[in-house]
C-alpha cells in the first residue's frame, strides 16, 4: 500500500495558517482531532516563546469556537480546541483517508504522512485542491525496505530506547528518562515509540505487496 508524506501550504485565510506565520518560531503538533458535522474538535501541543499571546491570538481567531488549555503553559500548552474550518478532517474525510497523527505544522507549512490505497490517495490530492490547499510531495512509495521503514526521527528514538535498557528485562530506562535522552517531551516519544513499533510488526508479518508504485497518484 503507498505510503507519502505531504507538504500543504495553509493559507492566509485559514486561522492556523495565519497563526503559524504569526509566530514563525511556533511549532504545532496535532495529537488528535475528530469531525463533528462541518466543525472540528483537536487537541495540539503548542511551542512557542510568546505562547501567551499566541494563545490569545487563537482564541480571538474568527473560526475558533472555543479553546482550553489543559496544563500550565511555559513555553509549551496542551490545548483542546474547536473550529469550524478543520480542511483536513474533511479532505480526509471526502477522500476516505485516515488521518494518522501527529500532524506537524510551521510558519504556514503542514507536514502529513498518509497511508492509503491510490485511488484514495489520488482523491485527497482532488480534495485538498477543491478546498484551496496547495502541496508538494516529499515521496510516494509503494514498497518501504529495511533501511526506509522508519522516518529518520523514529530510528533515532527507537535506537536510543535500546541503547538505554528501555527493551530489555527487566526494562533498565524508563519512558520519562528516554524522553529526557532524546530531548523531547514525553508524549511525543511515546506516540513516536508506538508508530515505530506498529510499522516493525506489521513489517515483520506482511507478505510483501507486489503493486507497482504509482508515483504521480496525487498529480
Amino acid at each position: 500500500m503507498p505510503e507519502a508524506r505531504l507538504q500543504i501550504t495553509l493559507p492566509e485565510a485559514v486561522w492556523i495558517g495565519q497563526l503559524s506565520r504569526q509566530y514563525p518560531d511556533g511549532r504545532f503538533r496535532i495529537l488528535a482531532a475528530l469531525s463533528d458535522g462541518d466543525s472540528g474538535v483537536g487537541l495540539a501541543e503548542i511551542y512557542s516563546a510568546e505562547i501567551s499571546s499566541l494563545l490569545a491570538d487563537m482564541r480571538a481567531a474568527e473560526d475558533i469556537r472555543e479553546v482550553e488549555v489543559l496544563n500550565d503553559p511555559g513555553d509549551r500548552a496542551l490545548v483542546q480546541f474547536e473550529t469550524e474550518q478543520p480542511l483536513l478532517l474533511l479532505a480526509a474525510r471526502d477522500s476516505g483517508v485516515p488521518l494518522e497523527m501527529p500532524v506537524e505544522l510551521e510558519d504556514g507549512t503542514l507536514t502529513w504522512e498518509v497511508t492509503a490505497p491510490s485511488d484514495r490517495l489520488s482523491e485527497l490530492g482532488t480534495q485538498l485542491r477543491a478546498l484551496g490547499l496547495s502541496f508538494s510531495i516529499d515521496y510516494i512509495q509503494q514498497e518501504v525496505g529495511d533501511d526506509q521503514l522508519l522516518t529518520d526521527a523514529q530510528e533515532q528514538i527507537i535506537e536510543t530506547a535500546i541503547s538505554e535498557g528501555y527493551y530489555d528485562t527487566p526494562r533498565t530506562c524508563s519512558l520519562t528518562e528516554l524522553a529526557e535522552s532524546v530531548d523531547r517531551a514525553k508524549s511525543t516519544v511515546s506516540e513516536t515509540l508506538h508508530r515505530a513499533e506498529s510499522k516493525i510488526i506489521t513489517e515483520f508479518v506482511s507478505e510483501p505487496d507486489d503493486e507497482e508504485s504509482d508515483l504521480a497518484v496525487l498529480q
